[in-house]
């Protein structure tokens, strides 16, 4: 019987880091997620968006006709 005993606390030794690593990976994860989406919000708070919207509306009407280029630039 105790050499049951011995195999039994050999292969916990082995497991005992999981636990660990799997918090290690996950708080990682989330960490990126919460700088990613303050990224976000700092460019979508400054209007870097908005204004490259806008850059590219107005390099799409150059091609359109003079009027319909005249009336949306104002």
């Amino acid at each position: 019987m105790g050499c049951h005993r011995q195999r039994h606390q050999w292969s916990l030794i082995g497991e005992t880091g999981q636990g660990t690593v799997e918090y290690a990976v996950v708080t990682a994860g989330v960490v990126c997620v919460i700088v990613a989406l303050g990224a976000l919000w700092r460019i979508l708070s400054a209007g870097i968006v908005v204004d490259h919207a806008l850059m590219a509306a107005s390099h799409h009407l150059e091609g359109a006709l003079g009027w319909a280029f005249d009336i949306f630039s104002y």
